[in-house]
């Protein structure tokens, strides 16, 4: 992996010169855009306290409650193989690693119990719920740390120019966020096996945008999606089945979403979920190859890949070969979901009776789409952003260049805001009530 240089020197050089030409070895055709990132800062959080219960072991109920997935990629292959048109879909998968009974039965307490489920309902003291919402409101009231008043500013700029230049290739872009929740009891955990779930949260852009300073701002379109099996795919072996948990929501109820909360149960007391906690943001594209779609992404923050990027799968640069499964089809006993996405009758129509299909953007505009994230090999990124005949003739930029681009202008971006804490200003999360971004166990 290349050395990130600074950013905060790259935008002191882009006032008296050009930007810093890339370090990757992409041999992209812009300049500065790429490779031009924020050295690493004091990102790792204070230790806190680390402690964890086991519970009672729960059958899955709704969608907020961990899917069982002992042996399921195997199941997931071989749907895949009959089904989706993918060539990367293809190929011997090795069975999904058994589930440590611990973290499954923390897991599963965790969330029937938040659902009402083995004890009493989650209803917090009435006292201590007025005293929260009293100091939410006097943050809100003073601005501070709370990022409510500063997504009233928007980066977001629209560009005919840009519009012009971006491949049709590349079906939507935007900003992307990668949080992990500690399970039950735990704060801060100490590795993948104190994780309970992890999410992207997907924050789409006008195709022809581009990015100035200022936090993101709320347009009401943003998704949460659920990573059940808490890590990336890696390797074209890893098929993982991913929902969209939150659809066209605000980031007030991804806030909600992402927050701590503590309830009582009759078997184990007074319980803690500790709050969601950053561990990536930077941009997005889905695009198309023909035959297929990937999610492809570049790293923004942390300004370098550490341990706890690496124990999740989180590359500075990767993608995934993506597959939307029909909800009219059947599916695995343990991927199920209690209800499947509600799609009109003319996106069923595209499935023409098979059960899978690329995914396309609008497919994660409802909730509890499922789709399979794929890895790749090498060159993950390179595989995403093929140039298509059409874009080639039209002479569009390469779809490399665009995400690149749009990678840089996020760079300058974050520099400009709060470095690693630009992830709470885009949210409106408080910094008080989060950990902070997350780069060592």
């Amino acid at each position: 992996m290349a050395t990130r240089s600074s950013a905060r020197q790259a935008a002191a050089a882009t006032k008296n010169s050009s930007p810093a030409s890339s370090q990757d070895h992409s041999g992209s055709k812009i300049n500065g855009a790429a490779g031009t990132k924020r050295k690493g800062g004091s990102t790792t959080a204070s230790p806190q306290s680390k402690r964890g219960r086991k519970g009672a072991k729960k059958e899955q109920t709704t969608i907020e409650e961990p899917m069982p997935i002992e042996g399921t990629e195997e199941t997931f292959k071989d749907i895949e193989i009959k089904d989706a048109p993918h060539q990367e879909t293809t190929g011997a998968s090795d069975p999904a690693p058994a589930v440590d009974k611990a973290d499954q039965e923390s897991q599963q307490e965790e969330q029937a119990v938040a659902n009402g489920q083995n004890g009493e309902p989650a209803d917090k003291d009435k006292a201590n719920g007025e005293t929260e919402q009293k100091e939410d409101t006097d943050v809100m009231k003073n601005g501070i740390e709370a990022g409510e008043a500063a997504t009233k500013a928007d980066a977001v700029e629209e560009s005919a120019e840009r519009e012009e230049s971006t491949p049709s290739s590349i079906l939507e872009k935007g900003i992307i966020y990668f949080f992990f929740r500690g399970r039950v009891g735990i704060d801060e955990p100490s590795d993948v096996g104190n994780i309970a779930r992890s999410y992207i949260i997907l924050r789409p852009l006008p195709h022809g945008a581009k990015l100035g300073d200022g936090p993101i701002g709320d347009d009401g379109h943003n998704r949460m999606l659920a990573l059940p099996k808490k890590v990336l795919p890696m390797s074209p072996k890893d098929r993982f089945m991913t929902f969209v948990e939150k659809a066209n929501t605000s980031t007030e109820d991804i806030k909600t979403n992402l927050s701590a909360s503590d309830y009582m149960t009759k078997t184990a007391g007074s319980r803690h979920t500790p709050a969601a906690a950053p561990i990536g943001e930077g941009v997005y594209a889905i695009t198309s190859t023909g035959r297929e779609t990937h999610l492809a992404y570049i790293l923004t923050l942390p300004a370098e890949i550490s341990e706890v990027q690496k124990g999740v799968g989180l590359k500075q640069r990767g993608s995934f070969v993506t597959s939307a499964k029909n909800p009219e089809t059947s599916a695995p006993a343990g991927a199920r979901l209690p209800k499947g996405a509600e799609y009109p009758k003319e996106i069923l129509d595209e499935f023409r009776g098979r059960g899978w299909m690329p995914l396309t953007p609008k497919l994660l505009d409802y909730e509890n789409t499922q789709f399979l994230i794929i890895g790749h090999n090498e060159g993950a990124l390179e595989k995403a952003t093929v140039p298509q005949a059409d874009d080639v003739k039209q002479e569009k930029e390469e779809p490399k260049e665009e995400i690149e681009k749009l990678e840089h202008e996020d760079n300058l971006r974050v520099d400009h805001l709060k470095g690693d804490d630009t992830v709470f200003e885009d949210l409106g999360l408080s910094s008080k009530e989060y950990p902070k971004l997350q780069t060592t166990w």
